[in-house]
This record gives structure tokens, sequence and C-alpha cells, in this order.
């Protein structure tokens, strides 16, 4: 859901002083902070923003550094429906129009059930879907269109473009009454089988 802000709510918190925090945080250890373990006050919302396609703006303008995206998405943390940069020294609100990332590729490995379908995403994560990486499909009510997602971490997803959805469709099995795909030995439904047009 995307976090409305007003131009009363944007403090003083900036994206340079941010970055510093989490480069700071980010030098004491290997691997992505924990962010989940930071329990520091919340600063207010800052003007920074990720579209739909998986673009970082920030006052408006797009953040075109792959590294500083990269940086503020590895402190990137949601509570709720809201979401949040978080370092040791400041919790700072952003909007995020629907996920924070996008599945931009995958890879295929194995066969049927024993398949894999490992990942990547536009800001450089690699998540292989399963019991801890699940795939899940919403539909518009309106229209019908399917959004799919696969679960990153800690509650946050990334939508999957649609090229690879496509080829998630083309390598799609039927099971249970479900039109769908397997991925280390988890079997996610897309459709139900009844809905796709008979030959």
């Amino acid at each position: 859901m995307a976090k409305a802000m007003s131009k009363e709510s944007i403090t003083s918190p900036s994206a340079e002083g941010i970055a510093a925090s989490a480069r700071a945080a980010g030098a004491k250890g290997r691997g992505l902070p924990p962010v989940h373990l930071w329990n520091p006050p919340f600063s207010g919302d800052l003007d920074m923003r990720i579209a739909r396609d998986g673009t970082w703006f920030y006052l408006g303008t797009p953040i075109t550094r792959p590294a500083l995206v990269r940086l503020f998405s590895t402190i990137l943390r949601r509570d709720g429906d809201e979401y949040f940069l978080v370092t040791p020294v400041e919790k700072v609100g952003i909007t995020v129009d629907d996920a924070p990332f996008v599945a931009i590729d995958f890879e295929v490995s194995g066969y049927g059930e024993t398949q894999k379908l490992r990942f990547e995403t536009n800001v450089g994560d690699h998540v292989t879907a399963g019991p801890d990486h699940p795939i899940r499909v919403t539909r518009d009510p309106e229209t019908g269109e399917p959004s799919p997602y696969v679960l990153v971490r800690a509650n946050l997803e990334a939508l999957i473009d649609r090229k690879s959805f496509y080829r998630l469709v083309d390598i799609g099995a039927h099971h249970d009454g479900w039109f769908g795909v397997w991925s280390a030995e988890r079997f996610f439904g897309v459709i139900p089988s009844d809905e796709l047009p008979r030959d």
C-alpha cells in the first residue's frame, strides 16, 4: 500500500544523511544490516518514492546511481503497510507505489516438482522461490490482470516483471485444479485451471 505524504509531514532528514548512517552501519559487518533489530526514534517522512517499475525517486528526481539505490534497499523495512528506511540512529518513512523491488529475471534448474526458480531483483538480491520465498498472485478486480510477487525478505516483496511472468506461464503446470509453477517442491497456483481456455 502506498504511503500518503503531505508537505507538512516531510521533515529535515536527508537522503545524504541516511546514506551516511547506512554506510557506517554496513561497514560493521557482512551481509544485510540487521534492520529488524534497530529501534531508533521516528524522524518523520522523507520525500522518497519507489515507483511500481522499481525506480527510486528523491525530491521528485530519479536516483540514477545503482550503488546508492542498492544501499537504500538494504536498510528498507516494512512495518504493517508502511515502509521505512532504518539506521541505528533514525527511522524515516518513504512512499512505495506497489512492491519495493522488481524481479527482473529468473533461472530454472531441475524439472517437475523438484524444479527451482531463482529470481534476481533490480537491486541485486537473489532468492529461490519456495517455502521461505513464496510466490503469490493478485488480480485486478476490474480487469482480471494478474500481478505476481515473490517474497524477498522480511515482508519485502518483488513484483515479477511482465517478461518473467510470461516465461513462468510457459513452464507452468496443472496441479489440484490450479495452473501454476513448481519451485523447491512447492506449488504456487496462478489461476484456476477451469479459467483457462480449452483446446
